[in-house]
């Protein structure tokens, strides 16, 4: 996997994904596109989601959507890391197993999301979930 970064002036960055995608980044907070750490963060959101929704498809589930809503702390002084990340699932589809839904999105937190894990054990990482029937 490749990616580029280019130096588009001020505090904005273009990256370009190795599969011919471009996402403008703000290195001023998110003023004018998302910042580099909510990247991180909705790319953690992204990566779990895909593992959700894989998994509840693969036990045969309905699933009609599935909303990663995260928050997340960081700390106050410069490496300013993530110190906590909190995402909650909403899926949403007929007839859903709880269980099944529940097992999907801890599996996807503990043994499959390469983003999570890719953070370390250093992020209190949690989790939680709610289903909507269709």
């Amino acid at each position: 996997m490749q990616a580029s970064v280019k130096w588009c002036g001020d505090k904005t960055f273009l990256g370009l994904s190795n599969s011919g995608h471009n996402i403008v980044m703000d290195g001023n907070g998110g003023a004018h596109a998302p910042s580099p750490m909510e990247m991180v963060l909705m790319g953690a959101g992204g990566c779990s989601s895909v593992d959700v929704v894989a998994a509840l498809e693969e036990g045969k589930q309905q699933v009609i959507g599935c909303e990663a809503q995260l928050s997340a702390e960081r700390r106050e002084q410069a490496p300013r890391l993530f110190t906590r990340i909190h995402i909650h699932f909403v899926v949403k589809g007929a007839a859903l197993d709880e269980a099944l839904v529940a097992s999907a999105v801890k599996d996807s937190l503990e043994k499959y999301c390469s983003v999570c894990l890719m953070l370390g054990a250093g992020i209190e990482m949690t989790h939680s979930y709610e289903i909507i029937a269709a």
